[in-house]
């Protein structure tokens, strides 16, 4: 022991049980184990933690998983199901080509294989925009064909508002109400049908109405005559034939529902010449 001034020092080679110094090991390599890091998770992971995406089989997992008799099981079943969008994108999961290759078939009515070729994939894209093509087109034409003739006669002209929603309401809901009704009839009767598919039938018929509002413009009133009733044949001729096999089965009174919807289809021919082909000065 040393002692100086105020302060001892104790020789610590002296004291037993004293701890040694802990040499100057010098550099130190640390080797971390190879890994793929183009890999996520590791594979080779240890713990709970796994290599597999699900969580490891002490957790409680209770609010990752539906209950059941919840909402999401009964929303996805029954009626439920077709209040969600999930219900409606099959039928609008169709590209360019399809919707003007149906297009094509619907200026061709005598060929009645339309129904074979959407059977497997009925779509109310087309019909949708058929609809709301026929709408605007039944505006803009009446409107300007009503314009044209004002003018030309030196009288006043005002825009009949009501030719918009008169429209939407003849044409949308022609597209929804008759083939559901008919839907029920073949039903009635037994018939294989489809809801979907007659929705898509319907609405690809009302195609060549546009053409014909087009060529309405020409101020001939027996050339307009003339343009809607072809645009009437040719559509009723379209959904008449194309729905003729499948009606056959209904029994006896498969004539009967033919003629009645070809019938109905040149009624609404008639109509659309009456109201948006007929200009009055």
């Amino acid at each position: 022991m040393m002692s100086g001034g105020n302060y001892t020092s104790i020789d610590n080679q002296k004291l037993s049980g004293s701890v040694p110094a802990v040499p100057d090991p010098g550099q130190v390599t640390v080797k971390f184990s190879d890994s793929n890091l183009q890999t996520f998770p590791p594979s080779d992971m240890r713990g709970k933690i796994s290599g597999v995406s699900g969580p490891p089989s002490d957790v409680d997992d209770t609010f990752s998983k539906p209950a059941s008799g919840s909402s999401d099981e009964a929303q996805s079943s029954g009626w439920f199901r077709a209040f969600t969008v999930a219900a409606y994108k099959p039928y609008f999961d169709v590209d360019t080509s399809d919707v003007l290759e149906r297009i094509k078939d619907s200026l061709f009515p005598f060929r009645d294989t339309f129904t074979e070729k959407t059977s497997d994939n009925p779509d109310l894209y087309g019909p949708f925009w058929i609809c709301s093509t026929l709408i605007f087109v039944a505006a803009s034409i009446g409107t300007f064909v009503t314009y044209i003739s004002h003018k030309v006669n030196n009288k006043d002209w005002n825009y009949d508002i009501n030719l918009v929603p008169w429209s939407a309401g003849l044409f949308y809901g022609y597209v929804t109400i008759v083939p559901l009704c008919l839907y029920i009839i073949l039903k009635y009767f037994s018939a294989p049908s489809g809801l979907v598919q007659l929705f898509c039938l319907y609405g690809y018929s009302l195609f060549v109405f546009i053409p014909a509002l087009c060529l309405s413009v020409v101020p001939l009133e027996i050339f307009r005559w003339v343009i809607a009733g072809v645009a009437g044949f040719m559509s009723a001729t379209f959904v008449a034939l194309n729905l003729r096999a499948h009606i056959k089965s209904a029994g006896e009174r498969w004539f009967l529902i033919v003629a009645a919807i070809f019938l109905l289809q040149l009624a609404l021919a008639v109509a659309l010449k009456i109201y948006l082909f007929t200009v009055t000065v």
